[in-house]
């Protein structure tokens, strides 16, 4: 059912900081900061030849972001992000499952312009899920 490894994101207390460390130290390609007031980041992709990484930044007090950084002040890993063909047949498939699905279980629209859902860590060895439809 998942397809390739869309992306992998980590949560970063300084978004410039850590963009630019990527640009300068490790010499990959970065993306503008991109606002995502549905989800409560802001966001910067790199590009790398085989995925992406996505820098998280809260954006507004309610963002979920603010909370994981305030249990990880040097950020970390938020979540990983897999493709699937079509997102309501893998909800269905993963909810049949018994896996939970964060929110109301509808679609949002993610950063890159296509539908997404969230998967419960507790139903991923601790690992929040985001499925993207591609």
């Amino acid at each position: 059912m998942i397809g390739r490894l869309n992306h992998v994101a980590i949560a970063v207390p300084d978004l410039e900081a850590a963009a630019e460390q990527y640009r300068t130290a490790l010499g990959a390609k970065v993306g503008a900061p991109q606002e995502e007031p549905d989800h409560g980041v802001t966001v910067v992709f790199i590009e790398l030849p085989n995925t992406k990484i996505e820098l998280l930044h809260p954006l507004g007090e309610e963002s979920p972001i603010k909370g994981f950084l305030e249990k990880n002040p040097a950020g970390g890993i938020h979540h990983v992000c897999y493709e699937v063909d079509d997102i309501h047949a893998a909800r269905d498939r993963l909810q049949d499952a018994g896996a939970r699905v964060l929110g109301s279980g509808e679609p949002k629209i993610g950063a890159h312009g296509k539908p997404v859902l969230f998967l419960h860590p507790k139903d991923f060895n601790g690992c929040l899920v985001e499925l993207e439809q591609v």
